[in-house]
């Protein structure tokens, strides 16, 4: 079991940033840990991985060059640090962990642990 709770949600306007932190009960060996979000009646998409072992990354194509995920193994927090935020930035946003998962998953079906989710607003 891992345990997973978000923070640092919050609005803010179009062009600015803000990070979003999950502490993790643990970080298993040869994990992904991820960000996903939803949007109001759209599907939930991955944002971005990290492999835990490599700290391999992978980004949705909508987030490449404005956000970057990262991880304190030390501490078992993971970082998604979003710059140039926009509208369509706006969704609840989901922290998740795939002890089996391959690196670079960005599908939720490769994700067995979630936190409850840190809700984010752009305006424009």
């Amino acid at each position: 079991q891992v345990q997973l709770v978000e923070s640092g949600g919050g609005s803010v306007q179009a062009g600015g940033s803000l990070t979003l932190s999950c502490a993790a009960s643990r970080f298993p060996y040869r994990t992904c840990m991820g960000w996903f979000r939803q949007a109001p009646g759209k599907e939930r998409e991955g944002v971005a991985s990290i492999y835990i072992g490599d700290n391999r990354t992978a980004y949705a194509e909508s987030v490449k060059g404005r956000f970057t995920i990262s991880q304190d193994n030390a501490e078992k927090l993971l970082y998604l640090q979003m710059n140039i935020l926009k509208p369509e930035d706006t969704a609840m946003y989901y922290c998740a962990a795939g002890p089996l998962c391959r690196p670079g998953a960005l599908k939720s079906y490769e994700y067995n642990y979630w936190g409850q989710g840190t809700q984010v607003t752009v305006s424009s």
